[in-house]
């Protein structure tokens, strides 16, 4: 049974939204941004120069305080997160201590969350339940088993790149739990995202979400906040783009809820399209057009012959683990060498 608008303005109140804002923000200036003392001007996309020297002292400071986690963050990304303006006063860009102090916030988050040892989870569930590693860490071989469930779902996976070089999240809610485990749920997407940074061309430094919205589950408020909090601290500025098709009143009535929880940089790339709309758009930034919409949007592109639903998964190894988690690193690979030798061309 799906919610309605009415229902689901009763999801969220007023102290709850606040509530949530003080998970997602350590303070009012990470969601509203604060104003840079120097005047500057910014390019044609909206960034401001970072200087050699500036990425360096941001280096140096992240490198005292995390010795062991600094070099996760690519010197393009310090660059790219450096260079941007205040929602306050888009004229002036941020200052170099919030640069770092957000930079040292998502390094911290990662340690908090334990994400260095997520992969250990897939590779878990790659056995049996009765192998040495899985009897050694009952506990950890259940949390394993549940991430595992998440994934094979297969309701989310990285295929391809945008013309410019994005890597691009397929997201099909029609294949999410209606009760899901919010935990397992949000390891699951960290270990996904990590996936797709790490798949990035030199210099990339965003990803575009594409989010077939048909069918999708009742909001759940745990979880959408827990995907929001992990945008906003553990991954600032890495969303370029994310599109929804078709907007049904779930889809807007979820906007309704996490607008409010979003600074305005990160609400401004979220674009609710109808199917046509939705279509011209992929068409638009796909490397080869129509020929690489997927038939779940009208097009040739079969993604369920690597991305199926659990049933008919390809992949049946002897652990829980359905969902083809390496052959899509090895495709995204590929698919990130191949753009950069067309570009190369050029």
């Amino acid at each position: 049974m799906t919610s309605s608008p009415t229902e689901s303005n009763k999801i969220m109140s007023p102290d709850d939204i606040t509530k949530a804002k003080s998970e997602i923000y350590d303070d009012e200036d990470e969601f509203e941004d604060a104003v840079e003392e120097r005047p500057n001007e910014a390019d044609d996309n909206g960034n401001f120069e970072v200087t050699a020297e500036e990425i360096s002292v941001i280096r140096a400071e992240l490198a005292c305080e995390f010795p062991d986690d600094y070099t996760y963050l690519s010197e393009s990304y310090i660059k790219s997160v450096a260079s941007k303006p205040y929602s306050k006063d888009l004229s002036k860009r941020r200052p170099l201590e919030y640069s770092t102090e957000k930079l040292s916030q998502v390094l911290q988050w990662r340690q908090e969350e334990g994400i260095s040892q997520l992969l250990d989870l897939i590779r878990l569930t790659l056995g049996p339940e009765n192998s040495p590693e899985a009897l050694a860490d009952p506990e950890k071989m259940v949390k394993a088993k549940a991430v595992a469930t998440a994934l094979n779902t297969a309701s989310q996976y990285w295929h391809g790149f945008t013309k410019d070089g994005k890597p691009i999240f397929w997201v099909r809610t029609n294949r999410k739990f209606w009760y899901p485990d919010v935990d397992a749920e949000l390891k699951a997407l960290i270990i996904l995202t990590d996936a797709g940074i790490r798949s990035m061309p030199q210099g990339t430094t965003e990803f575009v979400v594409v989010s077939d919205s048909t069918s999708p589950p009742p909001p759940n408020p745990s979880y959408m906040i827990g995907m929001l909090k992990g945008l906003v601290k553990g991954y600032p500025d890495r969303l370029g783009l994310l599109m929804s098709a078709p907007v049904s009143s779930i889809i807007q009535f979820v906007m309704k809820l996490l607008l409010p929880l979003m600074p305005g940089r990160l609400s401004s790339k979220v674009l609710l399209y109808d199917m046509d709309r939705m279509v011209s758009k992929l068409e638009e930034i796909l490397p080869n057009g129509k020929d690489d919409i997927p038939t779940f949007f009208g097009g040739p592109a079969n993604h369920d012959e690597f991305y199926p639903e659990e049933g008919y998964a390809k992949y049946q190894g002897k652990g829980s683990l359905k969902f083809d988690y390496f052959g899509m690193v090895e495709r995204l690979e590929a698919a990130r060498d191949e753009w950069i030798a067309s570009e190369i061309k050029k």
